[in-house]
Parts: structure tokens; C-alpha cells; sequence
């Protein structure tokens, strides 16, 4: 086994109350994520030139773990966790096209359905007058443009409106309060 994942399994296990990996693992849960654009930090198993930093949190203790990169998060060998490493990753891929005002398409790299329901499930859709104040219509309605072979231009407009005004907002309002309490450089 590698020494750098020597390191992460006993600082995992010295965190958690199981002594055992297979049970251990199971006490933590993604609390945050952070972007290190320049690549400079080190994980908690001791590489370098983290991306992406990911703060673990033990339910059943209130430990911490942080930074933990992406890599060290796949070798919990937990879907739920590696499912939401791979989420917080993508919105902060989206509020790059975001930041840089690159066209935002629902198809074409910059969603999935995951993320979707991540989204919505964040509070990302707003109740307004256009969804009859119902959040979940927005989402169902871009779920199902997922479906669709051909749209029609009304249903590109609204699914164009629903990012622009819901999304957007949303990430950019996310990612940048994430930054600035974390003290990153934009």
C-alpha cells in the first residue's frame, strides 16, 4: 500500500470512534469544499498540489478533517461520498464558464441530472410567479429537457431564462461566499 494512504487511514482512524477502516469511513459526511486554484495545498495523506479541498465532518464525534483531496475521498469506497467529492466539483467547474461568461447550455458538459438534483435540493430554484411558486416545476421541467431529442425554441428560451435567473445567481452567490470565508484568491 502506498504511504501517502497509510497516512490518510491512520489519520481517518485516529478521527474516528471505530477503530476499524470498513466501519470508520462510515462516520463521515462532505461538509464543504474549497478550490485552491493555484494548486499549492497538501492532503491530509500528504500530497501536493490539491485542487480541490474537502472538509469531513464525523457525525458521531464532530471531528474535522480537512484538506482532504478527491483521490483520498475514492479510497473511502463510499458512493454517497465520492458522489458528492465528484457534485462539488462540478459546481465549481460551472461557476468557472460562470465567471469567464461562457454560454451555459443544459446539455453539453456544463449539467447532468445529478447535479440538477443537487441544485435543487440546495435551494438553487426559486419560487416565482413563472413556476407558480412551486421550485420544483423549474427543476422537473430542465430534468426533462434532458429527454428531449429536439426542443423547441420556447423550451430553450425557458430552460436559457431558468439558468440564467436561478442557477447562476445561485453558484455565483455559493462559491464566491465559500471563497471569501476561506480566504481564497479569486
Amino acid at each position: 500500500m502506498n504511504n501517502k494512504y497509510k497516512k490518510l487511514i491512520n489519520t481517518v482512524l485516529e478521527a474516528s470512534e471505530s477503530s476499524n477502516w470498513g466501519d470508520a469511513v462510515k462516520e463521515w459526511e462532505i461538509v464543504d469544499c474549497d478550490e485552491d486554484e493555484n494548486c499549492e495545498t497538501i492532503c491530509i495523506c500528504g500530497k501536493e498540489g490539491l485542487r480541490y479541498l474537502f472538509k469531513i465532518h464525523n457525525v458521531i464525534n464532530n471531528k474535522y478533517l480537512y484538506p482532504i483531496g478527491s483521490s483520498c475521498i475514492k479510497k473511502f469506497n463510499i458512493d454517497a461520498l465520492y458522489d458528492e467529492a465528484n457534485l462539488r466539483e462540478k459546481e465549481f467547474e460551472l461557476y468557472h464558464i460562470i465567471k469567464e461568461n461562457k454560454f451555459i447550455e443544459l446539455k453539453g458538459g456544463c449539467f447532468s441530472r445529478k447535479l440538477l438534483k443537487k441544485l435543487y435540493d440546495d435551494g438553487a430554484f426559486l419560487p416565482t410567479k413563472y413556476n407558480d411558486y412551486k421550485p420544483y416545476n423549474d427543476y422537473k421541467f430542465l430534468l426533462d429537457m434532458f429527454n428531449k431529442k429536439k426542443p423547441s425554441d420556447k423550451q430553450l428560451k425557458k430552460s436559457t431564462a431558468i439558468i440564467l435567473n436561478s442557477i447562476v445567481p445561485f453558484i455565483r452567490q455559493r462559491i464566491e461566499k465559500t471563497t471569501s470565508e476561506n480566504n481564497w484568491s479569486k
